[in-house]
């Protein structure tokens, strides 16, 4: 059995799975319904920092595991040396081939609490056995797209580098972060590794160091423009930003760019205050015949510090985030949940519940689609309506839609048009879907994201995103509901 850890793409995480997946699957196996159809819905209770939408992402990279999902000799022969697993679960193993149905929201939509991301249909095996790697691969990169767009916003159209690799936790937290906070707005990334795998724009200038090794900030400055000059951005805040750095910087543009008919990209400040020193800096920039070099911040930023500082006047053109955007440190959780929501009977579907005393914890039952409702005329959300999977809306007759929980609130929707938002990944194991580039996804979650209401986006008190049930869901959950509390009476 290999001991090495191998960190790159092809590796095999077939056994990255918290191990009741495999005791249950082996149970389900010796008790004969391993076969057995199940359903699975993949939600989220609530938004990170009491925000009003997330970002879905992740997809991918879960297609590319599910494309892959086999079990390698090394796998089988630890599993046989756990001494717990039935021979002919282990055999089965040795054969695996995925068959199940899955269904999800494209990456980049702008999604909402108890909605389902993912529906899987298949043996209650298989079904079950990916739910750690579901929740893993969903949960993290839209987290973090969610608070890539938040910081984004706060920007208010400048630009964001994502620089958190080092203090990510661990390598696919970086790699995959990147990706998330590019698909939630980011402009481009410190991590060299995200622009060779998705392509993603990897950016970067000099640390401290750099000016540290030279015998004075001047020289450390010289040399940089005279090995990067048609990239030349310093940063200025090793010693002295006002008194030593931005003077050093314009003298080094004014004797090693100007000469070459070469304007200077900019200068970084990475400490201090950055509303004073900002001020300053671009006063001394623009006295200096430097109005276009842009001045770059980083140093501890996310989207509360970013509006803070905008809004006190700072003379800002780009924001580093790193460790509070790559953490999402603010609320670094996202509690995706994965549940039983139906099972097969001689090819009928019979719907399941989890109850509990916290409503928020009753699950929806049965196999549903998910249709966002538009007005026609502005193009924007109305409300998600959680239907079953067969059931269809007809746009041209009014709607009622209410509240699942206080069913007094109701409004009825006239002019509008609805979109199904879950779209079919795989059929019985095999692949039908296309997946966009990132770019792609990048432009099509901005084009989402300007469907919904300002009221919607804002950091404080949102307007909560209304996602009803349809009368047949919310009929049938109220009948599950009936039926197995009245025995606890």
């Amino acid at each position: 059995m290999s001991l090495t850890f191998d960190w790159k793409e092809d590796r095999n995480l077939s056994l990255l799975v918290d191990f009741y997946e495999l005791t249950m699957a082996n149970g389900y196996f010796k008790n004969g319904v391993g076969e057995k159809i199940a359903y699975f819905d993949m939600y989220f209770r609530r938004v990170p920092d009491n925000g009003g939408y997330c970002i879905v992402a992740g997809l991918q990279q879960l297609i590319e595991y599910l494309k892959n999902l086999k079990f390698s000799d090394d796998d089988i022969e630890f599993l046989k040396s756990k001494n717990i697993f039935n021979e002919e679960f282990i055999n089965y193993l040795k054969n695996f081939k995925f068959t199940c149905d899955v269904y999800a929201i494209k990456e980049g939509t702008p999604v909402f609490p108890n909605e389902p991301l993912l529906v899987v249909r298949g043996p209650i095996m298989q079904a079950q056995f990916i739910e750690t790697m579901v929740l893993l691969t969903i949960n993290h990169q839209t987290l973090i797209a969610t608070k890539a767009n938040r910081i984004v916003r706060a920007a208010e159209g400048r630009t964001v580098l994502e620089f958190g690799s080092r203090r990510a936790q661990g390598y696919d937290g970086a790699i995959f972060g990147a990706r998330a906070a590019y698909i939630g707005g980011s402009n481009a990334t410190a991590c060299t590794i995200a622009e060779k795998q998705f392509g993603i724009p990897a950016v970067g200038t000099m640390a401290h160091s750099w000016v540290q090794l030279f015998d004075s900030e001047l020289e450390a400055f010289r040399a940089w423009a005279r090995t990067y000059p048609e990239n030349c951005l310093l940063l200025v805040d090793t010693y002295n930003v006002l008194k030593s750095g931005v003077p050093n910087a314009i003298k080094v543009f004014n004797e090693e760019l100007l000469p070459r008919g070469i304007r200077p990209k900019g200068i970084r400040i990475d400490s201090g205050d950055i509303k004073y020193l900002t001020e300053k800096a671009r006063k001394m920039l623009d006295e200096a015949g430097y109005p276009d070099c842009q001045i770059i911040v980083s140093n501890s930023l996310d989207e509360y510090i970013i509006k803070d500082v905008l809004r006190q006047g700072a003379k800002i053109d780009g924001f580093g985030v790193g460790e509070r955007l790559i953490t999402a440190k603010s609320e670094p959780v996202f509690g995706g949940v994965y549940k039983l929501v139906a099972v097969e009977d001689n090819g009928k579907i019979v719907p399941k519940i989890k109850i509990s005393e916290n409503e928020e914890k009753i699950t929806n039952p049965g196999f549903k689609q998910i249709y966002r409702l538009f007005d026609k005329e502005t193009n924007k959300a109305i409300a998600d309506l959680i239907t079953f999977h067969d059931e269809v809306i007809d746009e041209d007759k009014p709607l009622e839609i209410f509240d699942p929980i206080f069913t007094w609130k109701r409004k009825t929707v006239t002019n509008f048009y609805a979109r199904p938002l879950l779209t079919k990944i795989f059929d019985k194991g095999d692949l039908v879907y296309t997946s966009p580039s990132v770019n792609e996804i990048r432009s099509y979650a901005q084009r989402e994201l300007d469907t919904l209401w300002d009221e919607v986006l804002r950091f404080e008190n949102p307007h909560r995103y209304y996602v009803d049930l349809s009368t047949k869901v919310w009929g049938l959950k109220q009948r599950l509901l009936n039926k197995y509390t009245k025995n606890y009476k």
